[in-house]
């Protein structure tokens, strides 16, 4: 079977997880191992999420190159305009789409009370890097030139995030965003087991949740470098830092807004993830890294 459990992560597995994953994840097929094709897009998604909440109102906006869907709050708009998060969702820059977090999204529209922008930028290998980077700076613009009078957001109150491959564009884009001119000004970046490292390897270096997490579920190093490999097909490109936000100068750290970062124990993500944090927070900026025990990679997916 595809995704049977390794016998030396089940111990260290949440046993909810692992009944959960024994009865509805262990048949279901892996994407690398297969020939690529564009119809993979279509196969199931990691299940266990619950159903969208209401939100006031969903529409869909096409920008040059990609679109975004738009989550409006119920009720009345705020004086000064809503907050606005800007989400970009996971799958490896290659897999995913403007349906996939709809779950993710209405729950923030809803509990943040916030207007909710989820990218749909332009996927691996079709549009390797940096065509989703480019897609992140564009969706950035729109909603600081366009976001007050059409979608009644307030500008000074943009907030950035995404899950895996989603947080590692979220990540660049809080550096993005500090270079533009003028800069576009950030109050929050929120990371959902963010890549922020392409140059980690399953040796475990520079980061040893790679080897010590190497037999996980769901994402394997394998499955991680064939995502890398469809997203950045040229290796010399690896270790830049608009691919590896981990690997930007510190003091382009000191421009970026304050974080909240999760990872999971048992991902071999969490270490990059940490690492990212704590350069955060040795640029002085605040920071709080949230570890989930016993869990992998995919369980923000998992809420219902």
């Amino acid at each position: 079977m595809p995704n049977t459990l390794h016998p030396s992560i089940i111990p260290r597995l949440d046993p909810e997880y692992a009944a959960f994953h024994n009865e509805h994840v262990i048949h279901l097929p892996q994407p690398h191992e297969l020939p690529w094709d564009p119809a993979i897009r279509n196969m199931p998604h990691m299940p266990g999420s619950s159903a969208p909440l209401p939100v006031g109102r969903v529409e869909d906006y096409h920008l040059s190159r990609c679109k975004v869907r738009v989550f409006t709050p119920e009720g009345p708009r705020p004086q000064r305009g809503w907050p606005v998060f800007i989400f970009f969702h996971g799958g490896g820059w290659t897999l995913g789409n403007i349906n996939s977090e709809n779950v993710f999204c209405t729950n923030m529209c809803k509990g943040a009370e916030c207007v909710v922008v989820s990218v749909d930028y332009r996927l691996a290998p079709e549009n390797p890097y940096p065509e989703a980077v480019e897609d992140a700076i564009e969706a950035l613009q729109w909603v600081w030139v366009q976001g007050a009078s059409t979608l009644g957001i307030n500008t000074k109150r943009i907030a950035v995030g995404g899950s895996s491959s989603g947080g590692n564009l979220a990540a660049v884009l809080t550096h993005k965003a500090a270079q533009l001119y003028p800069p576009i000004p950030l109050t929050f970046q929120l990371l959902i087991v963010p890549v922020t490292d392409n140059t980690a390897s399953a040796s475990g270096v520079p980061h040893a949740s790679w080897r010590e997490n190497r037999h996980t579920p769901w994402l394997s190093p394998a499955r991680m470098l064939w995502f890398r490999r469809q997203y950045l097909p040229q290796e010399s490109t690896w270790a830049r830092w608009d691919a590896s936000p981990l690997l930007a100068q510190d003091e382009m750290f000191r421009r970026v807004p304050r974080a909240w970062i999760a990872v999971t124990e048992l991902d071999i993500l969490r270490d990059e993830g940490i690492s990212y944090g704590n350069k955060l927070l040795k640029a002085g900026v605040p920071a709080e890294i949230k570890t989930y025990k016993g869990a992998p990679h995919p369980i923000m997916a998992m809420d219902g």
